[in-house]
C-alpha cells in the first residue's frame, strides 16, 4: 500500500522569532519614546546641577602688584565701586584710547568722588611695575596698574573671562589679541554690567553716580 504524501504548509519565508513590518514599526517607535524620555531626564539633571553661569559670576578674588609697587587684592577695593579694563602697554590704540575715556569719566565725578579704576595687564612678560607707572601718568591717578607672574595673573583672566592670546611676532615685538570690554563692579566688588565709556564723560559720569 503507497502512503498518501504529506501535505506540508506554505512557508512563511519568515525565519523564527522575526516579526512583520507593522511589528517591526511598533518596536521602533517604542523604542524611541523611551531613549526620548531618557534624553529628556538627563537634560533636566544637567541643567539643574550645572546651570549657565550668570552675571554675578564675573569677578573674584586676585592678589597682583600694583604700578607703585603695593600687593593689591580685591579687598582694598571695597567700598567703592571701580571699573575694571585688560589691556597691555604696547597696544597700538585701543588700550591708550580706554584709558584717556576712563580717565575723562573719572574726572567728570570730581576729584572728590570714591571711585577707582584697574588697568590689569594681558601681558606681564613686558609689563613690570615700572612700565605701567610710566603708561598711567598720563591718566587719571585713581587709576591703578596691575601685573604679576603669568601663574598669578591667569586666575583673574579666567575670573573676568578676559580672553588673551599672543600673535606672532618676533622677539618683543609682538601684539596681544585680547577682550576689551570695560567692567563697572559695585562697592561690595560685585559685577554690574560691562560700562560703555566710548560716550559722553558726562552722561557716563551721571550713571556711575548711582553706585557710589
Amino acid at each position: 500500500m503507497s502512503k498518501s504524501p504529506i501535505k506540508s504548509s506554505p512557508k512563511s519565508g519568515k525565519r523564527p522569532g522575526e516579526g512583520g513590518p507593522a511589528v517591526s514599526r511598533g518596536l521602533l517607535i517604542a523604542a524611541g519614546a523611551v531613549f526620548a524620555a531618557m534624553f529628556a531626564g538627563f537634560v533636566l539633571f544637567t541643567n539643574e546641577h550645572n546651570p549657565a553661569p550668570s552675571n554675578a559670576a564675573i569677578g573674584g578674588p586676585f592678589q597682583l602688584t600694583a604700578h607703585n609697587g603695593q600687593q593689591v587684592s580685591e579687598q582694598d577695593l571695597l567700598g567703592r565701586p571701580f571699573l575694571v579694563f585688560f589691556g597691555y602697554t604696547h597696544c597700538p590704540d585701543v588700550c591708550h584710547t580706554t584709558l584717556f575715556e576712563m580717565s575723562e569719566i573719572l574726572r567728570a565725578l570730581g576729584p572728590q568722588a570714591k571711585i577707582g579704576g584697574l588697568f590689569v595687564t594681558v601681558d606681564p612678560e613686558r609689563d613690570t611695575p615700572e612700565t605701567l607707572k610710566d603708561y598711567l601718568s598720563n591718566f587719571d591717578p585713581r587709576i591703578i596698574g596691575l601685573t604679576g607672574p603669568r601663574p598669578q595673573l591667569e586666575p583673574m583672566l579666567r575670573e573676568y573671562r578676559i580672553f588673551a592670546k599672543r600673535a606672532p611676532g618676533k622677539d618683543d615685538d609682538y601684539a596681544v589679541d585680547h577682550t576689551t570690554v570695560v567692567y563697572l563692579m559695585d562697592k561690595n566688588g560685585h559685577f554690574v554690567s560691562a560700562f560703555n565709556v566710548s560716550r559722553k564723560p558726562y552722561e557716563a559720569a551721571r550713571e556711575l553716580e548711582k553706585y557710589l
